[in-house]
């Protein structure tokens, strides 16, 4: 039996690479008063119709829907915010606070090509800071991304930002950009013809090189922003610059969802075989309302947790051994002795692995050299009858044997563990 294609499995020796995300994520989060959130895999299908958009790839293309033994149409969520927006309104979160900050952790569905650092099942991590219309929480969302991407030492990124203004402006944008490309109409790729009526912007996105030369000289969206949005704009732009925080303006940046407006902003890797996108966002001030709840302004963003991991893997030059201690018995007084032992580095938080099977010394320092161990603590017959254990350093090569009640303190001093 082999896995579907387009999902897989997370092995042991790749978990703690997701543990580590989560442990640094949380600190900051924490830090931000930003308070995790968990909604359910499965939702109502209309969830992302309505929210997402009907002209979506998503939407056209990649749910993962069905109809369960209620009649009810269900799907796999592809994406975050519409759950978390789903979850305020349902939960009634409005009432508890005006400003609700929220992240959430854990797995997407979308059915398109596998790719490198992208499956059909994906994680994503993500915030949101629903309430507030000022900028200021815009420029805390991304600061967080970058503070985050910071931790866990993301190499060579880039920060894109731009304005797609509200609603009233896109919508002129986009007849002024249907116009301009409708002279190219037979040159633009296949998948650009389909979306020149239906999402004309997500046609500038397009990875097709001869589309792109078209778009060349296409109009930009800033042409045709207000005072209102143009300002807001400025007020995050200034505020990066205020916090050193390095960004380009890329005015052709628009997001592959509907319920977008005002600030969006990726994420861009430089250090993969092809530039992908780590992290994607921005303001979504009608998104609740559009789903039945009152209206509520918000921002936030998703990172992706498989391209993020991969690429720090990347850059990743030395392992360090882990300081872990193999414990090592033989015969049957040692054997029990080893559970007071056990006891004691539990209560020292010192880790350890216990040996379960019958072999013999040699063996079972084999078994340790292989599983990534500090040193060996060894309880045999001769320990046993003299109230003594032996530790094995396997990376230094030398041995002693010490009196056992001196045993923490001697681990302590020796591999300099905190406690």
């Amino acid at each position: 039996m082999q896995t579907i294609r387009g999902t897989k499995d997370i092995l042991p020796n790749e978990i703690q690479d997701w543990q580590k995300l989560y442990t640094e994520a949380l600190k900051i989060l924490n830090l931000y008063n930003y308070h995790e959130i968990r909604t359910p895999i499965i939702e109502p299908t209309e969830l992302f119709t309505k929210g997402i958009g009907h002209t979506t790839d998503i939407i056209n293309k990649e749910m993962y829907s069905f109809i369960d033994q209620s009649n009810r149409n269900i799907t796999l969520r592809p994406e975050g915010t519409a759950s978390i927006a789903r979850a305020f309104i349902s939960n009634k979160l409005y009432k508890t606070s005006n400003i609700q900050r929220l992240w959430y952790m854990g797995p997407m569905f979308r059915y398109e090509r596998p790719q490198n650092g992208r499956q059909r099942q994906f994680h994503q991590i993500g915030i949101e800071c629903i309430g507030s219309n000022s900028p200021m929480a815009d420029i805390e969302v991304i600061k967080i991304a970058h503070i985050i991407l910071q931790k866990l030492k993301c190499p060579k990124y880039k920060i894109e930002i731009n304005s797609i203004g509200n609603q009233k402006e896109r919508e002129k944008y986009k007849q002024v950009l249907i116009n301009y490309i409708e002279k190219y109409k037979d040159e633009i790729d296949i998948d650009s013809k389909k979306r020149l009526y239906t999402n004309p912007l997500r046609i500038l996105d397009s990875k097709n090189i001869n589309t792109q030369k078209i778009l060349k000289d296409a109009p930009c969206i800033s042409q045709y922003l207000e005072k209102e949005s143009k300002e807001n704009f400025e007020l995050v732009c200034e505020h990066l610059h205020l916090l050193k925080i390095p960004y380009l303006v890329n005015r052709r940046l628009v997001r592959g969802l509907d319920y977008y407006n005002y600030t969006a902003f990726e994420i861009i890797n430089q250090n993969l075989d092809n530039k992908q996108t780590i992290c994607g966002g921005g303001r979504y001030d009608n998104l609740i309302q559009k789903l039945g709840g009152p209206n509520t302004p918000g921002v936030g963003w998703a990172i992706g947790i498989e391209r993020l991991i991969l690429l720090i893997n990347k850059n990743k030059k030395n392992i360090s051994k882990e300081a872990r201690f193999y414990i090592i018995t033989q015969g049957s007084k040692a054997k029990k002795k080893a559970w007071d032992l056990i006891h004691l580095l539990e209560i020292n938080n010192i880790k350890f692995h216990l040996d379960l099977s019958s072999s013999s010394f040699q063996k079972q320092i084999k078994k340790a050299n292989k599983n990534n161990t500090k040193g060996c603590l060894i309880l045999g017959d001769q320990e046993i009858d003299n109230n003594t254990i032996t530790i094995k350093w396997l990376h230094e090569y030398y041995q002693e044997t010490i009196l056992y009640t001196n045993i923490i303190k001697y681990l302590q001093i020796k591999s300099k563990i905190q406690i």
